[in-house]
């Protein structure tokens, strides 16, 4: 199937990743200003996001479920308004404790009920299994270039305004996010064509399953991986940056590349996962991450390196999403994917809670990241190990086979 001839929720689907994701991959150039605003220290603002990436995973198995029996459009409305309302009242904060709240819980509620989640579990309902994994490839790059439009745009408003305005502009966006909605009503289309046999499961059954069977549950275990590497880089890499006494300009191109190099990215792990064993086309991801991040970490921190940096770490960013949820979808199929996959999502979270939170509490404790730095080059190669056992066989079977 070309991607010209998706059906429209799947596009409806990108533009929503685009605005939910290209805002949330910009906090990261947020850290100093604020901090600076309330006086902090970095671990403070890492908290907050911290605490957003949390909640973002915590919320990810309800709305999941609340997804899979009302469907995306009323949840993804919901999210959208708990982003917008989160963003504003992070800008007009007062104290830096109401950051817990806003920034923290309602916009880790806004990203999980706009984001891969929903967006997938709608996708996989409308097209072939044969094609998911390239579908959910388009869909997972829509968000780096959310993150390559976004983040220079938010530098452009932090330099001309103030990270205030920057954060109510953002709100705004939002609403765009509300009209798209109104076209993710999904019915499993791809289910029916393929006369499954989960048509008939229920929810506690597809539960139990998938808690019993081995491969689930390591898929969590590299998920958790991938989480803790894109926090703390999104997070962390502008402030260490700065550090090295390179410019704020370098710190956004830096990001700016891993988002524009993981629209191909994302697509090309997509079309791997489709053409080979999707558990081998992940080790071969977490290998190159290993690779990249050591030597980021050997070299001198310059200009060029951190622009080398940004477009190899963004080639496999989040190459992850596709191959980690085809996994769900081609091992449990599509009827409770939104639930199967939140809950793995759940998994990510917290690595992105630690990711986040780690880097600045490392920092402000050694007053350097380069512990958690190699923390991340170990962690990547072990991720690439916990794959190659996967069993990827489907469970439940076609009614006609």
């Amino acid at each position: 199937m070309s991607i010209f001839r998706f059906p429209l929720l799947v596009w409806m689907g990108i533009g929503t990743l685009i605005i939910s994701l290209g805002i949330r991959q910009s906090f990261g150039i947020f850290m100093m200003p604020i901090s600076m605003h309330f006086d902090t220290g970095r671990e403070f603002f890492s908290l907050a996001i911290a605490v957003q990436n949390l909640m973002f995973g915590a919320f990810q198995p309800f709305v999941g479920m609340a997804a899979d029996r009302w469907g995306a459009q009323k949840v993804m409305w919901t999210g959208a308004i708990a982003y917008a309302l989160g963003l504003y009242l992070t800008s007009i904060a007062l104290e830096p404790g109401w950051l817990y709240l806003s920034l923290g819980t309602l916009v880790g509620l806004g990203l999980s009920a706009t984001s891969y989640v929903i967006v997938l579990g709608a996708v996989a309902k409308v097209v072939p299994a044969e094609h998911t994994a390239k579908a959910f490839g388009l869909t997972t790059a829509a968000g780096s270039f959310g993150m390559f439009a976004v983040i220079p745009g938010a530098q452009y408003l932090l330099s001309e305004f103030n990270w205030q305005t920057a954060l109510q502009v953002f709100a705004m966006l939002c609403g765009l996010m509300m009209a798209f909605s109104c076209f993710m009503n999904a019915k499993n289309t791809a289910a029916a064509n393929t006369a499954s046999a989960d048509n008939e499961l229920t929810l506690r059954q597809a539960l139990r399953d998938a808690f019993h069977h081995r491969g689930y549950w390591l898929i969590h275990m590299g998920f958790f991986v991938c989480g803790f590497h894109v926090m703390f880089i999104a997070t962390h890499l502008p402030s260490y940056l700065a550090d090295k006494g390179l410019p704020a300009t370098t710190a956004a191109m830096a990001l700016a590349y891993v988002g524009i190099f993981n629209i191909f990215g994302s697509y090309f792990w997509g079309v791997m996962g489709d053409k080979f064993s999707k558990r081998y086309v992940m080790c071969a991801l977490y290998l190159i991450r290993t690779l990249v991040i050591a030597g980021f970490v050997v070299l001198p921190v310059t200009t060029e390196t951190a622009a080398l940096f940004g477009g190899a770490i963004g080639f496999c960013w989040l190459g992850t999403v596709p191959l980690t949820s085809g996994l769900v979808r081609q091992i449990f199929g599509p009827r409770y994917m939104s639930t199967l996959y939140g809950l793995v999502f759940f998994t990510h979270q917290v690595g992105s809670f630690l990711g986040a939170w780690f880097g600045g509490r490392i920092y402000d404790y050694y007053g350097s990241y380069e512990p958690i730095w190699w923390t991340t080059v170990v962690l990547a190669f072990l991720a690439a190990l916990i794959h190659l056992p996967v069993n990827d066989k489907p469970i439940y079977q076609p009614a006609n086979a």
